[in-house]
């Protein structure tokens, strides 16, 4: 049986919730990608099959709330810390803070809070995207155990032993990801005490690499294109010679899956005589699951058509962005962080992911389809679903003759259990 996460009531909701659970006895096993299409009359909102909180975020919210409720004098004191933001969505992150846990650092890695501020009767609590040895490691010799409250995704963490095993074979590691991404920056350092370790953000730097591979491009090529992505002492004479690929588990699957078929065609043309697995590792399965079905079910939903799509989540989660970066290819797509980015059916404010700035847009909702207007609807895994529940409801205000809730509901109210 699937473990069962306490994650606070508010952050559920009566629609999406209805939804989902009709979609789980309908579809146990997720293998129908089908959109659920809320029909209010004059406007329809399809959703995707997967979206919203996946189970290395629950687990998070899980563990953070648990350490607030077993340390409520510590909470009240201010002596709760997280080491930066739990997972990346503001609304999450600023009621954990309403409740007393104090940020350590930035996303970016600067010092909100000196270490040096730190008592040993503290309670310190990883993010979901974990963290790096060394910060595990100076927190222990301040006397704390940062691993009484450790939230990092169990997917991560799946990643790091990866990395570990083929490290142990003598393989490089070469992480698709962000390079000073939190989970990217943890992801480095685990890796590099177990083997060298390279960082390639994209297919770009996947060609710059394979050149470096076959000899086409020399140690001084490598050094300054992939400057402050390698781990010291990287030799790239000797240590391109045998490889992995593990990711930042929120980048896009099919671009680590296409990243990692590139290089091990490189491996195939640069050593013919040789069987690719002795250059070339398997680490097909460390991608993370919740991340590709999200992802699937958002190309599914493109198929199947709207006029425009919402997708909901923190500005700074880099999972959010790629399902942005989908629909962006096939339909208007607004990026927001919750209903109050709604100002009116004219004027909405969104987020553009490529130049980190929030813009507006007027004309954005369509006027005088004479036919519903279809919404897609989705949400990155750090979102909560009653943040849905808000976008659906502001926008049905807009609209004089709409069915309720219940009656739009009623289809997935009717299925049964048994």
């Amino acid at each position: 049986m699937a473990r069962q996460f306490d994650v606070p009531v508010f952050y559920r909701s009566p629609i999406i919730a209805t939804v989902k659970d009709a979609r789980r006895i309908t579809d146990p096993r997720k293998r129908d990608l089908t959109p659920s299409v809320l029909d209010f009359g004059p406007v329809r909102f399809k959703i995707g099959r997967h979206f919203g909180f996946c189970y290395g975020v629950e687990n998070a919210i899980d563990i953070a709330y648990r350490a607030l409720e077993e340390h409520p004098e510590k909470a009240a004191a201010g002596r709760i810390f997280l080491l930066s933001e739990m997972i990346h969505n503001p609304h999450v992150n600023e009621d954990l803070q309403a409740r007393g846990i104090r940020f350590l650092r930035t996303t970016t890695g600067e010092q909100l809070i000196p270490f040096d501020a730190l008592k040993p009767d503290d309670v310190v609590v990883i993010p979901a995207f974990g963290t790096t040895r060394e910060i595990e490691a100076d927190l222990r010799e301040r006397g704390l155990e940062p691993h009484t409250y450790n939230t990092t995704c169990p997917f991560v963490e799946k990643v790091w032993k990866k990395s570990a095993q083929i490290g142990k074979q003598a393989y490089t590691v070469v992480v698709h990801g962000k390079r000073y991404h939190e989970e990217t920056r943890a992801t480095f350092s685990h890796a590099q005490a177990h083997a060298p370790v390279v960082v390639v953000r994209d297919m770009e730097a996947t060609e710059a690499l394979a050149k470096v591979i076959c000899g086409e491009e020399d140690a001084a090529f490598f050094f300054e294109h992939f400057a402050d992505r390698y781990s010291p002492g990287f030799d790239p004479a000797r240590d391109l010679q045998r490889i992995g690929v593990v990711n930042q588990t929120t980048m896009l699957a099919s671009e680590t899956a296409a990243i990692a078929e590139r290089l091990r065609q490189a491996m195939l043309r640069c050593f013919p005589d040789d069987p690719v697995a002795d250059h070339f590792a398997d680490t097909s399965d460390t991608l993370c699951y919740a991340t590709k079905e999200n992802q699937d079910a958002t190309i599914a939903l493109i198929e199947d058509g709207a006029d425009l799509a919402l997708v909901v989540g923190g500005y700074n989660s880099s999972n959010t962005s790629h399902l942005v970066d989908l629909c962006e290819e096939a339909i208007p797509t607004y990026f927001i962080s919750g209903a109050d980015r709604l100002i009116s059916p004219d004027e909405i404010h969104h987020f553009v992911w490529r130049t980190k700035t929030e813009t507006e847009t007027h004309g954005w909702l369509p006027q005088d389809l004479n036919r519903p207007i279809d919404i897609l609807l989705t949400a990155g895994a750090s979102c909560p679903d009653a943040l849905l529940d808000e976008v659906v409801q502001h926008i049905l205000a807009w609209f004089p003759a709409v069915r309720s809730v219940d009656e739009a509901l009623a289809p997935f109210q009717a299925v049964d259990p048994a």
